[in-house]
């Protein structure tokens, strides 16, 4: 009875008057619970479904076997394989139904190589051993300066195995500004990239000690990623470990990321992203962002996070724009996620800043609305739970708290909200008055339903 009184008072005041054809905040609130990123399998067939490596080893398979050993791979960790590797994906991109093995119990050394398709149908990739990438970033190829192992223009590929993706980026951590303010800021090497592809499958990989980012996927379509490692040490600098750009329906599942930057990060044009069991830390927490940076455009529009598990992150689920950029971030739904001794377990930041030198004050901003928080759940570290930093100029509009419970280790937790319109119901604390834009009394907090009980994520499956 309560929940249909407090629907009918939000109705109530909702309603625009002249007739505008406008949202309410009803209905937003049916949207953003109702909102959800469809498992779309249109574009995977049968013949490229994740197998077991013995079912190819026989000619009944129909699979052509392409060994990077036959091409005169080493294995060694110390020869150089790239050519051998670069052989093997000739001959496997080129014929149809192929697998391209990397065999297990094996260490290759392989140098900044970009993979280049369309191929054949139905390829996998198959990695069971290591591909561990040069130590020294002084030997690298400066016109490989932002990859080290890049696929581009596939579809219909499948990358699979118990293999391990090693950037060895201890020295190029070290050469960071970040890590030292008297180096130069430079750009270094991302692991694995998928690059405008579509229908990609990546599946049961470890990623790990990426010289910078660990894993981009960008400018593609239908990707999805599940029961993959990520794994930088926590101060390894810009380590993202899932980082999507102007991709759309991208799905991440049972997937366990552990860096010195964001776990993932959703940056421009990007939209359609699921992401689901999700472990993260060390970390940054789980960010779209940052957006807007140097007066740019941003727009990044329908994610999803359900179910996820965040331990001794500084950043929970958080929203980063830089002031002066445009374009907008909307319909974000964050559900189910239990944090762990986090600091700034929900934070939107329109004043966002990691530039050498500080940002200057403007008045454009990207427009951040329709931002859903429910079953929202943990301890943390900071003061201010939640904090929502908004533009004066182009405040955060529509969003919806739904049973939030943050503790703080001495039991003061507080929430802050700077041009911030929403409202909250259910079980909200620390309690988040600042954010509604009017004091009626049918948002009364003492008028709220019981807690909504989160159990922790099987995180330790991941």
């Amino acid at each position: 009875m309560m929940d249909k009184l407090f629907i009918l008072c939000l109705l109530g005041l909702s309603m625009i008057a002249a007739g505008k054809m406008v949202y309410t905040d009803l209905d937003i609130l049916e949207k953003l619970k109702k909102f959800d990123v469809p498992d779309d399998d249109e574009d995977f067939d049968n013949d490229t479904k994740l197998f077991d490596l013995p079912s190819f080893k026989s000619r009944s398979s129909g699979k052509n076997l392409v060994n990077v050993d036959t091409f005169g791979a080493a294995g060694d960790g110390v020869s150089d394989d790239t050519q051998a590797f670069v052989s093997a994906w000739s001959k496997a991109c080129s014929a149809p139904k192929s697998v391209l093995l990397v065999p297990q119990g094996r260490s290759y050394l392989v140098n900044a190589t970009k993979f280049i398709g369309p191929c054949e149908q139905k390829l996998i990739i198959q990695i069971d051993g290591t591909i561990v990438a040069p130590d020294e970033p002084g030997n690298w190829d400066p016109k490989f300066q932002r990859i080290w192992l890049e696929f581009s223009k596939l579809k219909g590929v499948v990358f699979q195995g118990n293999g391990v993706i090693d950037g060895s980026g201890s020295k190029w951590w070290a050469a960071s500004c970040k890590k030292n303010k008297s180096n130069p800021c430079k750009s270094a090497p991302t692991a694995l990239t998928i690059e405008s592809s579509s229908g990609v499958k990546i599946s049961g990989l470890t990623i790990q000690n990426s010289q910078q980012m660990n894993f981009i996927i960008a400018r593609s379509n239908s990707v999805r990623v599940s029961k993959v490692k990520v794994s930088s040490p926590g101060d390894s600098p810009n380590t993202d470990g899932i980082h999507i750009t102007g991709s759309t329906n991208v799905v991440l599942q049972d997937c366990k990321i552990g860096t010195g930057d964001d776990c993932v990060s959703i940056v421009n044009a990007s939209s359609n992203i699921k992401m689901k069991n999700i472990y993260c830390g060390p970390g940054h927490g789980i960010s779209i962002g940052s957006l807007g940076n140097n007066n740019s455009t941003g727009i990044v529009t329908n994610v999803v996070l359900d179910t996820a598990f965040l331990r001794e992150t500084t950043n929970g689920l958080r929203i980063k724009t830089y002031q002066g950029g445009s374009g907008y971030v909307q319909g974000v739904r964050f559900t189910n996620v239990q944090m762990q001794d986090v600091s700034n377990p929900i934070l939107i930041d329109q004043f966002y800043c990691d530039n050498p030198t500080s940002c200057q004050n403007q008045t454009s901003a990207v427009k951040i609305s329709q931002i859903m928080y429910r079953n929202i759940t943990g301890t943390t570290k900071s003061e201010k739970a939640i904090k929502f930093a908004c533009s004066d100029t182009v405040p955060c509009s529509h969003i919806v708290l739904n049973n939030v419970n943050l503790e703080g280790k001495d039991g003061q937790v507080e929430a802050y909200c700077n041009s911030a319109e929403g409202f909250g119901y259910g079980v909200i604390h620390p309690s988040a008055d600042c954010l509604y834009s009017h004091d009626d009394k049918c948002l009364d907090q003492s008028h709220k339903p019981g807690p909504v009980l989160v159990t922790e994520p099987g995180h330790d499956e991941l």
